[in-house]
Order: structure tokens, then C-alpha cells, then sequence
């Protein structure tokens, strides 16, 4: 997959393809269906996408929302068989563009844009006064075609990203999922932590969550991928998300037991799905209470991982 990080000096080869355009925060069901309906025969496939996602643009101070960073998307987009992503710089310049002058300057002019297909729920231009519909009245006059998705459902519920959002902060990855229509995953380089997990017989992998929507603090049976370096495979594991808050107040980590393993992971990347919660963070008085709980906790993860 091909990406540009401009919507300027675009070759010729890349230029009359087909695109899927929107944020794609989690390439959720609906947004594969808005890329599939972008498949077409004679065109490459292309994804314009928008980085700084607009939200994190306009309000830069907010709570972090993202299900995924711009690298684990542009991962998952090319497994969909993508062939060139246009992740557009959203800056100043971008954001003061009005509907008509992002229609003529970025997709026919800059990109050189066949066909767009996105959805129904598509904003863009100024103060967001461009609908779908008017988009699909500019590309008329621009020589693009452009197709509006329906909204997919999801048991009677619209698939978005923030019904993720919703379902992971409520510990309910499961429902996430069936939007994803695979588990949430969480990505990121293997970190040292207080190495207490070493200690007490459970040795964790800590990972950072750094500009991520952090789903429910507590428990969670996950499956582990490690992706890089000697010990690359799948593992299951025990995962807690949180403050640690029997050993005082701290920045709320991903911290993974991979059963039966055994090596150093420092450095590597780890891919970790969200598959079950079980239960909120505690706070302990005694390290033997503690450890009898994550004695139970992984005996009832492994029983959940065993019925997948």
C-alpha cells in the first residue's frame, strides 16, 4: 500500500482511483462496508483519510478517544487489500476550506479522484457545512462520481465509532466487537514497568496508553500476538488495565500475564485483544489477597479462553 501524506504533486499512477474517504477510527463494519462499495474493477482501491483525526484538531485538550493510533489503522486498511492512502494533513488550511473549494482543490485537483464513496453521515468543508448530498452535487460539477453508504446496524444499533467507544467504557468488549466485527485491539511497544508483577510470580508486559480511549479499568481475558522479535506467536494472557491503585495512585497502563511463557519481551510490539471483563480494579490490603485474586482471576480467564 502506497501512502501520501499530501494532497500535492500526487503522480499519475495514483491519480483516477476509486476512494473510500472518512476518518476510519477503528475500520469498523461500517467502514469496510463504504470501502468495499468503493472496490472497483478498473481503479486502485484508495482510502482518504485525515491526520490529526478533526476532532483531536479542534479540541486538543479533550479526553483521548482514538481506538486506534494512525499506524495500527494504516495496518488494518492495507489487510483490506487498500492500494494507496491519502492521509491528509488536517491543519489550519484544511479546516478553513469551504465544502466547494475541498471538492475542487483537494479531491478533483489534488488527489484527482474518480469516484468517493462515503457515509451517509458524512461531513466536511468549513463549520462542517458540507452534507453527503452536497458532495455528491459538487462531484457532479467536478467530474467525480460520488456514492453514499448507508449506515450499517448492528442488532437494531448504528455502527460508529462511538458506540464502540461506548461499549469498551462500559466493559462490554464483546459488544464491541460485533461492530469491529473483530476484537479490539490494543497496540504498543513493550515498556519497563515496577517489575512488582516478577515478584509475585505473575510477570506482566506493561504497555503505554497514550492517546487512546481507555475502555473499562479492571480485568480482561485477552489474546496476546507478539509481533516482533524471537518470540513472535499467539499467546492467551490476563490483562489489567488501570491505576494499580493497591500500590497508590499512577497513570493508567496496560499491564498483560501471558500464560505459560517465558522470555523477555522488552521492546517488542504486542497486539492485545479485548475479549471478556471480569471484574473492576480492587484495591487490596496485603500482597497474599492480591495474589489469591489474580490466582482466581487467571484460572476463570483460562476457562473463558478455553470455550473460544
Amino acid at each position: 500500500m502506497q501512502v501520501f501524506n499530501s494532497f500535492h504533486a500526487i503522480p499519475k499512477a495514483a491519480r483516477e482511483s476509486s476512494a473510500a474517504m472518512g476518518n476510519f477510527d477503528g475500520v469498523h463494519i461500517g467502514h469496510r462496508a463504504v470501502i468495499e462499495r468503493a472496490r472497483h474493477a478498473d481503479m486502485p482501491l484508495a482510502v482518504v483519510s485525515f491526520e490529526p483525526h478533526p476532532r483531536q484538531y479542534f479540541a486538543p485538550d479533550g479526553p483521548p478517544f482514538r481506538l486506534m493510533s494512525p499506524a495500527t489503522k494504516a495496518h488494518r486498511l492495507e489487510k483490506l487489500g487498500v492500494d494507496l492512502l491519502f492521509d491528509l494533513p488536517f491543519n489550519a488550511d484544511l479546516a478553513n476550506l469551504s465544502a466547494r473549494d475541498f471538492v475542487r482543490d483537494v479531491l478533483a485537483d489534488g488527489l484527482g479522484l474518480a469516484r468517493v464513496v462515503v457515509g451517509a453521515d458524512f461531513r466536511f468543508g468549513k463549520g462542517r457545512e458540507g452534507s453527503a448530498d452536497m458532495l455528491q452535487a459538487l462531484g457532479e460539477e467536478f467530474g467525480i462520481e460520488v456514492e453514499i453508504a448507508p449506515l450499517v446496524q448492528a442488532e437494531a444499533e448504528d455502527v460508529s465509532s462511538t458506540a464502540i467507544r461506548t461499549a469498551l467504557a462500559a466493559g462490554r468488549p464483546r459488544d464491541a466487537a460485533k461492530m469491529l466485527d473483530h476484537w479490539h485491539r490494543i497496540n504498543g511497544i513493550v515498556i519497563k514497568g515496577d517489575q512488582r508483577g516478577r515478584a509475585l510470580g505473575y510477570p506482566t508486559a506493561n504497555m503505554a496508553l497514550v492517546d487512546l480511549h481507555l475502555p473499562r479499568l479492571g480485568i480482561y481475558a485477552v489474546w496476546v500476538d507478539v509481533l516482533t522479535g524471537p518470540h513472535k506467536g499467539a499467546y492467551r494472557g490476563a490483562a489489567s488495565i488501570g491505576t494499580r491503585p493497591t500500590f497508590g495512585e499512577n497513570i493508567p497502563n496496560l499491564e498483560v500475564f501471558i500464560f505459560d511463557f517465558e522470555g523477555d519481551l522488552y521492546g517488542a510490539e504486542l497486539s492485545v485483544a479485548l475479549v471478556d471483563y471480569l471484574r473492576p480494579e480492587l484495591k487490596f490490603d496485603g500482597i497474599d489477597a492480591l495474589v489469591a485474586q489474580m490466582q482466581n482471576d487467571c484460572a476463570r480467564i483460562a476457562a473463558i479462553l478455553d470455550a473460544e
